[in-house]
Parts: C-alpha cells; structure tokens; sequence
C-alpha cells in the first residue's frame, strides 16, 4: 500500500530513535545517466484486482477520502468524481521496491491532507531493505520517508490484522505503530518524522505461524497489531489518554493505557484462546468491539469469538454471531470488524476464514445483541440471500466457474475478507476487501429492514496482479498474460476487463506463454495447479486460435511445477522445461512427451522465430541448441554468460539464430547478443546490468525489432528503448513510473511502434505509449480454428529472408517490375491447413507496401494470418503488409503465413498477383 508530550517522553525510554532520513519523492536523474526521448504515458492493462486489499480506511471528518491498501501492490486513494482508485506509490522503484508491501495507512482526521503509510514487503531474508513509515501532507500526490531500524511486512501471515498505525485524533503529532518480529511498540511526537519504542509497553507478542519455517517467513513473531484512541478521553490540542493495543497473543491480546502511553495494563478478564485481529471504539457508547480468531491469517484461521468490552465498568461480553462453543458452526476466525459512526449500535464483522462455502459477513444494529447473516441455509444445500451480486463489471470474477454445484455459488462473496469499512458519512457505503478484489454497496441499509443489498466491485484503476509472463503477437489479440493467482487472459481489448480467465486447463496461477511466430494462433502455456485437489487437471494447456480456446495436455512423469515452455516457429513441437523433472518435447500439441537430451533439468528454453526446428537452452553458463526440433540439445563454446541469477533468453522474429540474453548476477550481470544461434555472444558494453529484454515494431525507417529492456544504464536503473540493435539506449519510464519490483515480464508490441508492455508484481500490467503517436488497435475479431492435429507433422524448411536496407517512410508505393510467389502448406490435417507464402521481388525496383492476391482452387477459409493482413470473400484472398514487412528490395524476399479449414478440397492456389502484377 503523528514537543507537546513531555511528561510522558519522560517517563519512557527512548530506545532506537529514528529520524527522518530522506525524501521519498523523485529523485533527480544523476549526471550522464541515459534521459527520456519522446513523452510516454503510462497506463494499466484494465483487469481489475487481482489480488488481497487487507485495509479500507475512510477519514473520519473529511467526506469521500477513502484508501485502499495491498499487501505487495501500494496504496490507492479514492477519486469520488471518477469512482475509482488512484495509485500512491508507483514511484517506488528497483532500489526499495519493498515499500510496495503497505503494513498499514492512517489518514489524519485533523489535517486531512496528511497521510502516512508503513510500509515494508518481508521481515526476512526476501525483502534486503528495513521498513519505513512514508508521510504526505498532500493526500499521497508526494512523499517523504522516515526509514526505520527494523523490518515490516506487508506481505507477511497476519497482514490482514490492524490498522498497525493509528494517529491520535485529539493531537495529530501523536501517532503509534505496532511492528512485528519482536519489535514492540513504537511513537512518534512530531508527526510521523522520529519514532521511539516504547518501551514500557509490556507485550512484544508471540504468535507465529509455524517455529519450524526455516524461511522465517511463516516462523516470524507476528507482534503488535492495532492501535485505537478512545477520543473521549483527550482534548484538542492534547494527547489522548486511552489507547487500546492488539497484541498477536493467544492468552493476551489487548493492553490498555489510561495515561496517554506511559503506562500499560493488560485489560482484566479479556477472552484468552484467541487473538485480537481488529479492535474498533464506538465513542457515543463507550465500548470496545473485538474481532478474535484463533489464528494470524489471512488464509488460516479454524474459530474464532466476537467480544465487546464495556469501557466504563470493564464487563466483557461475548457477542459472537456464532460463538466458538457451537461446534457446529464454528470452522472460521473472525476479523473484518467496522462501526456506523451515524447510528451507533450499529456493527459489522467478517467470517473471513470461511472458504467453503462462501465468506460470512454479519450485521448488528443493537451492539451484538443479535445479527443477520448475509447468506443462510434453508434446506441444504440451498441458501437463502439478502444480496445480490453484481460482477458485469469483472466478469472473470467466476473464476472459470460457469457451473457452480450447490451451495458454492459463483461467483463468490469472497475469502481473506479481513478489511470491512462502513462510510462515516453515508450509512448505505460500505466497502470490503477479499482475496480477489475490492467489493461494496451503496443501498446498506436495505439489510435492516429485511430487503437485499446490491454488492458489486468498486475497484476501477486498483490493479494488483503479479506478472509472470507476457507475449504480444503479430496478430489477433494485442496482448496474453500469465499472472500470479488468477492464472491469467487473453486481452482483446487492453482497455476493457476481460470477460474470463483461461480455462482448460484451469490453473491457479500463469508461468509461461509463447506463440508460434509463423502460425501465431499457435500458443502454449504452462501454470500451477493443486493436484491432490485437482488430479485432473494438468499443468500445460494449448490454443490454436489466438488464445480464445484452450485444451490441456498431457505431464511427463515428475512435474511439480509449470516451469516454462516454448513453442515452434510453425507450432509442428513444444519443448517444456517443468518443475521437477527434465526438459521434454511433442510434436503432437503435448499429446504425449519424450524426454529432451543433452539438456540440463530446469534449463531456461527458447524458440527460434525462424527455423521451425531449432530451439535454445541456457543453464549455469552453458547455451545449448536443439536442430531437430528439441529432440537433442548440443551445448555451444560460448562463453562468458552468467553463472547465476535470473536469465531470460530470447529470439528476434524474422532473424534466424538471433538471441538476446538478459540477467545474471554479481560480476557476469548484463545483456548478450548474439546472430549465430548462440555459438557466440557479445556482451552489450552499452548496457550495466538487464533484468529482462522484449521486442517490438520496428522505428520507422528501421527493419530491426524496437528493443525494450528493464536494465540499468548509465547508472540509472528503468526502463529502456533502443531502435538500433542496442548501440543506444533512451529511458522511456521515469521516476514517477518505476513500479516497484519489475523484471519478470516485458515485451513491445510488433503492430505499434513505441508501444511497450510491462509486468509489475503487484501493480498489474502497465504499458507505455509514445504521446501524440499511437492509434490502438481495434479489439480482435474472434474466429474458431480448426481442431489441432493430433499426429507428427513434417516442418516446413526454415524461410531465409532477405532483410533490405531501411527506406524512408514517406516513399510512395512502387511496384517491381516483376515477382514470384512460393506456396506451401506446411502442415495440413482432416479439415485443417497452415501455408506458408515467401514473396520474392525480381524485378529491378524496390517494393515499398506490397497486397498479394490469389483465388483458392478448393473450399478453403482463412482462420488467422501472422506477417500480414488477410481478408477473404468468397474464394479471393487478399494479403497486405504488415508495415514492417512493407519493403522488399530487388532480389530480397518476405514471407507470411495462415491457418485455415477446409472441408471438401484443400486444391492449392496456382495463380498470384503482387500490386496487380501477375507472379510467376
């Protein structure tokens, strides 16, 4: 995704004081480091979601200022005029990309302009950098950043408990922040920019959720939790007296002050056996409401109690919708907890481990004393419902699931819902979070008197999926994704929601995706799956229609994980590198697989865009290269590469044998090239360091890919664009678009030049324009392919294309003097066909834009096309260019492609026309 207090600093010793260190904002650009050329805007891929909203936090004396916070996505605010979110942090980049992890938000309710946020992704090893608390006096637009000498985790187990940073509503230079790991208790006196643990706060905590996580993730003391100001025991001006603090302590989860922090009690008689996830004050009654489970969260949690604590007389009461001693019903933890500040009485609370077979949420209008439930069962399994649910907006909301079995229904409430927040100033908002999005309605009240409430997403602008994989075709959808939990989409539209997620296979998250650079409604994709919950279903699906459709294929024997695979020029094989056993191939759209020689297991693997048969490998240092369609692998002499570290290796379309390389670490970190199919590389001296490298269309006047590469250049690290092989290198990000942790995923887009598509891990799918220079393409027309064959195909021979020399864009169209057309059907099955067409110029004249026209002899029927635009009426095909192929010099040749039906006759064209010239 705060020196008036003296008496008590007095009183507690300062230990650990931390100061303000530096500015959080953009940081200028150092000298001789590459700068940007040519304005970009920067917008999301629409998806929606995606990912955990722990915290909803609404000001309480300022209307409409709400924010959202995401355990490894930021903080958002919320923009009433739009009903949508506005990130906060995308300024966060590769040095501190955990500040992306949001521990907790406080928006202050005396100056509402001043927001501060924890933030801190992992308190181990994963996360190298300490927490820190950010602080911005203009509602998140800027920041400045106090770093602290410990670690948090917005990405932890219990992250969903809170809010850990609380400002004091009387004294706004007051504020608490609960840490984890031990830490204890920490204050602040000038408004968020030194903090001091307190250190006479008691209870440091000690719940972890497994001592034998060596990882020290799930091992990790999950600490202080919460803090509440009981307001009514302060003035203006002047701190607070009663505060309230959650502790992660099964015997004592809430402490008291009742002298404005100097001294601290654990509160007499308090329910034991569970731990205090939210602690809310109702000011008009005088009443502490509690929400317990018996576990940290967010996914676990096997009971729980709902408490209220009479301020006044210190009576507890249990309150719990379905208390821990029904064993019937009690299978959930309680957490998302929220009060009505225009009626009090009025309480809300979450069942929000309930995973089966919906989330709980509950609603109180006389303190506790008695609840409606937001669904129940009638005879089981039928549920009677006071909502309804509204998910036109995200309709992949559903996950896959078209046909729920009751009393699951789909799409669902939710889970992980430990964030609930009903509006201070409209009783009828109230706005949850879940696992998957951000839901809410606006007509609340209906609930009171019998009727249902309408809930529906409110999650427009938030995007918080984690990217794995990106490819951008040359033809139908601009744009496929493999992302983190929801598994992934193919994008039509990259500006609209997309209507569902992959299915068949169904995965619960994306690895890996490639297409056929020849055959591009060819593509694979691999992902992970719960086999013992779902044995059926493997980790490896196929499309032969741009993404549209999906089958799965078979596993070799060992998989344990997707892994990555790649696919072939013409889509004739598949080599697979899974977790948990070798690298294996199919020619048979892995309708069965043979184990891959010569290659180690776990080996990074790529596809020439060219030679149907040849494919690459890279493990530890070495390169390898397959000729015979992935069968065999040799291991080339290169040398030099990096020994370790993250590497992607990729291949340019149109080049045989050319391949990027880009990762590594330490010493042997950066970007290779090489135009021998791996024999040698050259290390680019242009380039420090590369995380990841993508093409795209080429400049104009240029016939090399656009390079986009997540590198650092100069010494400044971002995102890069080169239009001449890599000899020079322009940032297009800047340093209010860095987005955290990137490097898994980039690629351009080889129909619109500048265009760049960028995957974050956790800020969803960006993409870059040049401004004032793209046009997007309309949304990609759905056409159904033919079934893929199931047989061993013979490849077609690789095409040798011979590149001319750039032209200028503003060349009129000439027609050579004379041309040549090769047809062939390179793979051809009962009812299908894939043709391949080379194009040659033999006349003396360059060809600037060429349409080829010919008639089809049979009942053929164009399906999709890659390097060109294809159209058919009736038997007459016509082919355009697709700008990068426009110009063939003479003697030069090009080549494009399709993939058809055909149902009776599948005769061979005979006759062909270039520009209106009769080929030969």
């Amino acid at each position: 995704m705060r020196s008036r207090l003296l008496g008590a600093l007095a009183a507690v010793v300062s230990v650990g004081l931390v100061t303000a260190l530096a500015v959080a904002g953009p940081a200028t650009t150092p000298a001789g480091a590459a700068t940007t050329a040519g304005a970009y805007t920067w917008k999301n891929v629409a998806i929606g979601g995606g990912g955990f909203i722990p915290g909803i936090i609404f000001n309480q004396t300022q209307p409409n200022l709400v924010f959202a916070r995401t355990d490894i996505g930021g903080a958002y605010r919320w923009n009433q005029t739009t009903s949508s979110w506005t990130p906060l942090l995308d300024w966060v980049g590769q040095s501190n990309w955990g500040y992306n992890g949001v521990v907790s938000l406080a928006t202050d309710p005396i100056n509402t302009n001043k927001l501060f946020a924890a933030v801190g992704m992992y308190t181990n090893s994963f996360d190298p950098n300490d927490g820190a608390i950010l602080r911005s006096a203009d509602q998140g637009a800027t920041w400045q950043t106090t770093k602290l000498p410990f670690k948090l985790g917005g990405n932890m187990p219990g992250r969903g408990m809170g809010e850990r940073l609380a400002i004091d509503p009387n004294d706004d230079n007051v504020l608490y922040l609960g840490a984890p790991s031990g830490n204890g208790l920490w204050r602040s006196t000038d408004s968020g920019v030194t903090w001091s643990k307190v250190t006479s706060f008691p209870n440091v905590g000690d719940y972890v959720q497994d001592p034998t996580d060596t990882s020290g993730l799930a091992s990790d003391n999950q600490g202080v939790t919460w803090v509440a100001f009981d307001q009514g025991t302060g003035t203006t001006g002047s701190p607070t007296k009663g505060i309230y603090v959650g502790v992660a302590d099964l015997q004592n989860t809430v402490y008291r002050s009742t002298d404005g922090g100097v001294t601290w009690q654990r509160i007499a008689g308090q329910p034991t056996g569970f731990m205090a996830h939210k602690g809310v004050i109702d000011q008009v009654n005088d009443v502490l409401y509690i929400a317990t489970s018996d576990k940290g969260g967010p996914y676990d949690g096997s009971s729980g109690d709902v408490w209220k604590y009479a301020i006044k007389t210190g009576v507890w009461t249990q309150i719990s919708p379905h208390p821990s001693s029904d064993t019937a019903n009690d299978y959930y933890g309680y957490s998302g907890l929220a009060l009505d500040p225009e009626h009090p009485g009025t309480v809300m609370v979450t069942g929000y481990s309930s995973w089966w077979p919906d989330t709980f949420i509950f609603r109180s209008t006389d303190s506790g004393a008695t609840w409606k439930q937001l669904w129940n069962f009638t005879s089981y399994p039928n549920r009677s419902l006071s909502y309804t649910l509204d998910t036109t907006s995200e309709p992949w909301l559903n996950f896959g699931n078209t046909a729920p079995v009751a009393p699951v229904a789909s799409p669902e409430l939710g889970w992980m819902t430990e964030a609930l927040a009903i509006d201070p100033f409209n009783s009828n908002r109230m706005f949850y979070g879940t696992g998957a999005t951000l839901y809410g309605t606006t007509n609340l009240t209906n609930w009171d008197a019998g009727g249902t409430i309408t809930i529906k997403p409110f999650v427009s602008g938030l995007e918080e999926t984690a990217v794995n994989a990106l490819i951008s075709p040359p033809v139908g959808a601009p744009l496929l994704s493999a992302l983190g939990d929801i598994g992934g989409f193919t994008h039509t539209n990259i500006n609209a929601v997309p209507s569902e997620m992959y299915t068949s296979p169904n995965l619960s998250s994306g690895d890996s995706l490639d297409y056929a650079e020849l055959t591009p409604a060819d593509i694979v994709r691999t992902g992970e799956i719960d086999k013992s919950a779902n044995p059926n279903v493997n980790r490896i699906g196929f499309s032969t229609d741009g993404g549209t459709d999906w089958f799965q294929g078979q596993e070799p024997p060992g998989v344990t994980g997707g892994g990555s695979a790649v696919i072939a020029a013409d889509g004739s094989s598949t080599v697979w590198s899974p977790a948990g056993t070798g690298v294996y191939f199919s020619t048979s759209f892995g309708g069965s697989w043979t184990a891959a020689t010569g290659i180690p297991q776990g080996a990074v693997v790529a596809s020439d865009r060219v030679n149907p048969k040849k494919f690459y490998g890279f493990s530890a240092g070495k390169f390898y290269v397959s000729t015979n369609s992935g069968a065999a692998f040799t291991a080339t002499a290169a040398t030099g590469l990096p020994t370790s570290g993250s590497v992607f290796v990729k291949a340019v379309a149109g080049h045989e044998g050319d391949i990027w390389l880009a990762g590594g670490s330490g010493a042997t970190a950066g970007l290779w090239h090489s135009t021998d199919s791996g024999a040698t590389f050259t290390k680019v001296s242009t380039v420090d360091s590369a995380l990841n490298i993508g093409f795209g269309k080429a400049a104009p006047g240029q016939t090399y890919p656009a390079l986009y590469a997540i590198a650092t250049v100069a010494g400044v690290a971002g995102v890069f664009r080169s239009d001449d092989e890599g000899g020079t290198w322009v940032r297009i990000n800047d340093d209010q678009h860095q987005y955290g942790n990137i490097g898994q995923a980039i690629t351009g887009d080889p129909r619109i030049y500048g265009r760049v598509y960028l995957g974050t891990n956790g800020r969803g799918i960006v993409y870059g324009d040049l401004t004032g220079t793209v046009t997007t393409p309309p949304p990609a027309t759905t056409t159904t392919a033919a079934p893929p064959p199931v047989t061993t195909t013979t490849a077609a021979p690789p095409v040798t294309t011979t590149v001319a020399p750039p032209v200028t864009t503003t060349a009129p169209p000439v027609a050579g003097t004379g041309c040549h057309v090769t047809f062939e059907k390179t793979t051809e099955w009962a009812g299908g066909l894939i043709a391949n067409l080379t194009v040659n110029n033999t006349g003396t004249t360059v060809v600037n834009g060429w349409t080829v026209k010919f008639t089809f002899p049979g009942d053929q029927q164009v399906t999709s096309a890659w390097n060109a635009t294809v159209t058919q009426t009736g038997k007459a095909v016509t082919a355009v260019d697709a700008g990068y192929n426009a110009t063939i010099a003479p003697g030069g040749n090009t080549s494009f492609g399709f993939q058809g039906t055909w149902t009776s006759n599948d005769t061979a064209p005979s006759a062909f026309s270039v520009n209106g010239t009769t080929c030969s």
